[in-house]
């Protein structure tokens, strides 16, 4: 794995989510039996792959996430909004 390549996980826990960083190969995810859901929050998309697990933090997320730079999440997933829409997602893409 590429170093700094968990540095987008900062916004997961400022979302809200439960992470430890061990190093910057692993990570620990406390998922079960969460007392808090996670918060939308404003955020950029560093790369793709972070990029969508970006996208799919906020689409479970209480509240509007805004995802910027989303040109590295189209780079790999061309259309992905309006797929999403397709599968019930309220998103949308907005000119920025």
């Amino acid at each position: 794995m590429f170093e700094s390549r968990l540095f987008f996980v900062d916004k997961l826990i400022e979302m809200g989510a439960q992470i430890i960083l061990c190093d910057p190969h692993r990570a620990v995810v406390i998922g079960l039996e969460r007392e808090h859901q996670l918060r939308g929050i404003t955020m950029s998309s560093p790369d793709i792959r972070a990029g969508v697990a970006l996208l799919i933090a906020a689409l479970s997320a209480e509240g509007k996430s805004t995802i910027q730079n989303i040109e590295q999440i189209d780079r790999g997933y061309q259309n992905i909004d309006a797929r999403l829409q397709a599968l019930g997602a309220d998103i949308k893409r907005v000119a920025g």
